[in-house]
């Protein structure tokens, strides 16, 4: 059972968390998924948490969990599963429980983009004559490829059917659908406030998601120019780079009864898939045909999608495989993705989204009478990780 989520509201890149490490985001999700539960620190048996990019050390679960005030007894472990880290996190959780070697665990990711380093491989052993390449970290690469993501992912959505004007009204999507669900309080449930680093004497803090822009236009989008040689991917259409932490708590149904607390929901079923690593746009949609066998679902039996929007080509792209690439099919699938908005308004701090998607899924089923929904995001190299929880 997932029987709470927290995350931090996402700041913008270079934002209110520019001075904030990883950990220290860390470290306050997981201080507060605890707070008003009858469960104390002490008894917290593994913290799991997601986190990708290079530049706060080792172990940074490890430095989270102590960050917050844990025991030094606390077990963390840190997965970098890309994009998909943090429902990773929240599928080894699960696996913990039910394999009996834990009975509370703390799932979930943190990620500060702002403050991603630039490397010198050279310097290690030094450069005598020639030029140093110092390599950006925040590029996303494909590593294996070593091509840019977004380069192709705009190639395989023009590939299968999706062109850029498409990809820009999906975007313009996320910012409208983000402004109503804030407009109606929608995420209040699961965001703490975080207080901002100032020199000045009055304290401020950071209460809602940094990075939305609800004003923008099909016009303003129209006019970006595509990014790293994309045919289509532009940074209107593209997740925002973000910083933020997410974490769930998971127990057994069991444990939970035992304890008084009433879940958010049931984890049905997860399941991490790898493909082609050039395929991205279309994995999700396959995670989620796989968690929906594993479980004997069927998509129509999901009330709620959520598909991460590290692309707008990979909800768009998916719901198309899904819909077996007929167009009308897919239109009423895409009605019940991403309700709320995805990462290109929110954010997306890539060690973190994942258990963001899930908990946010959890809130918004609750809110609309309980049911079955599938989550699921894509990660760098031909990954992809699908849940479905039960309200």
């Amino acid at each position: 059972m997932i029987v709470n989520g927290k995350r931090t509201p996402f700041g913008r890149f270079g934002g209110s968390f520019r001075e904030v490490p990883s950990f220290e985001l860390g470290g306050l999700v997981l201080r507060k998924v605890l707070e008003g539960l009858p469960v104390e620190k002490g008894e917290i048996d593994a913290v799991i948490l997601g986190l990708c990019l290079p530049g706060i050390g080792l172990s940074p679960a490890r430095q989270a969990v102590l960050s917050a005030g844990f025991p030094v007894e606390t077990n963390g472990l840190t997965i970098d599963r890309a994009c998909c880290s943090a429902l990773s996190a929240v599928g080894i959780g699960a696996n913990l429980i039910l394999t009996n070697q834990a009975s509370l665990v703390i799932a979930g990711g943190m990620e500060n983009m702002s403050r991603t380093p630039y490397l010198i491989h050279q310097m290690r052993w030094g450069a005598r004559l020639g030029d140093l390449i110092i390599r950006d970290e925040l590029v996303i690469r494909n590593a294996f490829l070593d091509m840019p993501m977004a380069k192709y992912a705009g190639e395989v959505a023009v590939e299968r059917g999706v062109d850029r004007k498409e990809q820009d009204e999906w975007a313009l999507r996320s910012h409208q659908r983000w402004a109503e669900a804030e407009e109606k309080g929608k995420f209040g449930e699961e965001l703490v406030p975080v207080e901002i680093p100032s020199q000045k004497k009055e304290r401020t803090w950071l209460t809602r998601d940094e990075h939305p822009r609800p004003d923008t236009t099909m016009e303003k989008l129209s006019a970006l120019q595509p990014v790293y040689g994309s045919p289509t991917v532009t940074a209107g259409n593209a997740s925002g780079i973000a910083d933020g932490a997410t974490a769930t708590l998971l127990m057994s149904r069991k444990e939970a009864t035992k304890r008084g607390i009433e879940p958010l929901g049931r984890l049905v079923t997860y399941a991490p898939i790898c493909g082609e690593p050039r395929e991205s746009p279309l994995l999700p949609g396959v995670a989620i045909k796989k968690v929906l066998d594993q479980a004997d679902l069927r998509l129509e039996e999901m009330k709620l999608i959520e598909i991460n929007e590290a692309f707008a080509a990979m909800p768009l792209v998916s719901t198309l495989f899904l819909g077996d690439f007929d167009r009308a099919k897919t239109e009423r699938i895409r009605e019940r993705v991403n309700v709320n908005g995805g990462a290109i308004a929110i954010g997306h701090p890539i060690g973190a989204t994942g258990a963001r998607l899930l908990m946010h899924m959890l809130y918004e089923l609750r809110r609309q009478g309980g049911g079955y929904g599938v989550v699921a995001i894509c990660g760098a190299i031909g990954q992809a990780d699908a849940a479905i929880v039960e309200v």
